[in-house]
């Protein structure tokens, strides 16, 4: 139980349903729809729709989407793969012609065919209980009729402001008459809740067919990009069977690649065989668990890519002789030092979300524009920001994530989920692009393995292996008290830019017919229920 004397949340308890999201107005909206008859499948695709409008740097139907259902809360749990293709013209030859060495933030290039909207589509039609329109009528509302800007959304604009600057569109939008919101100011998207309206009466061919569609391609192509008509038009994502490991005496379910689920699991396997730290934040846990991101992720950019283009070795990476081998290359004392080529994306905005309803169906949604407001591109006809995702696709022929046309790139972005006795007990997710795997792996074992409460293994400080520079990037309160020591193991040791990540979570408790939700301070979300 954590100390009241102090700073901090309570973890959230009801009986008939809970949602979790990073923004409030998205976490009513869910318990609104429960409420009124919808199911968690219903509930977390309109609190993301929402959170598209009230959280536009961390999401929007411009994006892409993962998800696990567990319809009843039962094991045989559904995965679904919504992340966006590249278009039909990008090839290595096309922009080594251009002269283009790397895909930039800021360019149409970085744009991958949105998944999301089909996502949402597909997932509402197989497992809602509410008709589309009802479902996205609050987004709808809030994008029309306005919302006040929430704390973390309003530094998340200041932060961005320069780069936004070069999209006139975008700057008119989120900086009006050229002066910084403030929180509290109420902000609109009106075009984009009459695109939210369409697609609510319509379905998917609102967003990629006709005049929307129309819209979205010609701008995209008029600054450069190769995106048609045709790319649009045959979006479909697809289902997935879940990947997992046993941790604890529980199973932990992921999505399988193109996500980085399987490193998450990965992770879980070579801690559940570390020497056992009295503190989760002692110095030679942060160590350990260090070296071990250190090692995963190095699987990651050697293997992980889009399945249907390159052999991606789940089965051997998810081994026990795997993990103990990596295991083995652990020294208690000192750092060892990463040296392999890199051309994987940085950071980055997500929103994760959790939802459980009455009948115990059970969502872990997660939706993405990949870095704060995506590539910063937005189209004025439909009031859509674009993802930049592809980043996440090298332009070297040799990588396993050279981009080609309907191609996936690697995604960060991984649902997560947790049965125990073949019913769902958690549902989860972890905000913070390349640290997502990482993040899994330090909730689900300070959860498991240290008795930390649901808030309490969100609350705790982070600190992450830079995949791209090998540094360690620490919160304040760790660098404080440990980059000396790091340092001194032959670590490099950073403050983190910003607060790593972010995270949402709830729990089922079938014996005492309770659920139990937390929500990371890191964000302005919450957890609520009824």
């Amino acid at each position: 139980m954590r100390n009241f004397e102090l700073p901090g949340r309570s973890v959230v308890y009801a009986s008939e349903g809970m949602a979790a999201t990073s923004h409030p107005l998205a976490t009513g909206i869910a318990i609104d729809i429960l409420k009124a008859g919808g199911n968690a499948m219903d509930a977390a695709i309109a609190a993301c729709a929402a959170q598209g409008v009230v959280e536009p740097q961390s999401t929007g139907i411009g994006g892409d989407c993962f998800c696990l259902y567990a319809p009843k809360g039962r094991s045989d749990v559904v995965g679904f793969n919504g992340s966006g293709k590249a278009p039909s013209g990008a090839t290595p030859t096309y922009y080594q012609a251009q002269g283009i060495d790397v895909i930039e933030r800021p360019s149409p290039h970085s744009v991958v065919v949105p998944g999301a909207v089909d996502a949402w589509c597909r997932l509402q039609a197989d497992y809602g209980s509410l008709p589309l329109s009802d479902v996205l009528a609050p987004a709808v509302n809030l994008a029309r009729n306005g919302y006040p800007l929430a704390p973390r959304v309003a530094r998340e604009i200041r932060v961005q402001q320069a780069f936004l600057a070069h999209d006139p569109a975008i700057t008119d939008l989120f900086v009006p008459n050229g002066e910084l919101p403030t929180p509290g100011q109420m902000l609109y998207q009106r075009q984009l809740a009459d695109t939210l309206e369409q697609i609510g009466k319509e379905g998917r061919d609102a967003f990629y067919s006709g005049a929307n569609a129309e819209s979205m391609v010609s701008h995209l192509r008029g600054l450069g990009g190769l995106h048609t008509l045709e790319d649009f038009a045959s979006v479909s994502g697809d289902y997935v069977t879940p990947i997992t490991t046993r941790y604890r005496g529980h199973t932990v379910y992921e999505c399988p690649p193109n996500g980085q689920g399987v490193i998450g699991l990965l992770l879980l396997n070579i801690m559940q065989g570390a020497p056992h730290h009295d503190d989760p934040l002692s110095l030679a846990r942060i160590h350990y668990e260090i070296e071990a991101c250190r090692l995963a992720y190095r699987v990651r950019t050697q293997f992980i890519a889009d399945p249907a283009f390159a052999d991606v070795p789940v089965e051997t990476i998810l081994t026990t002789a795997f993990a103990d081998k990596l295991r083995a290359q652990i020294d208690p004392q000192r750092a060892t030092v990463a040296s392999y080529d890199v051309t994987l994306p940085r950071h980055n905005d997500t929103v994760c979300l959790s939802v459980v309803d009455k009948d115990r169906n059970v969502c872990s949604f997660i939706n993405t524009l990949f870095w704060s407001f995506g590539s910063g591109i937005l189209d004025p006809g439909t009031g859509v920001v674009f993802t930049n995702r592809a980043e996440g696709f090298s332009l070297d022929p040799a990588s396993p994530n050279c981009i080609a046309p309907g191609k996936r790139p690697l995604h960060t972005i991984i649902p997560g989920m947790v049965t125990t006795d073949d019913r769902v007990t958690l549902s989860f997710g972890v905000m913070g692009g390349e640290y997502q795997a990482m993040g899994h792996m330090q909730f689900l074992t300070r959860f498991y393995d240290y008795g930390f409460d649901l808030q309490e293994a969100q609350d705790a400080p982070r600190f992450m292996v830079n995949p791209f520079t090998h540094e360690v990037e620490l919160e304040s309160v760790l660098y404080d008290r440990y980059a000396e020591d790091l340092r001194a193991m032959g670590h490099t040791v950073v403050p983190a830019d910003n607060p790593i990540g972010g995270s949402q979570a709830v729990a089922i408790d079938y014996d005492r017919n309770s659920l139990s939700g937390g929500s990371d301070p890191r964000k302005d979300g919450c957890a609520f229920g009824y």
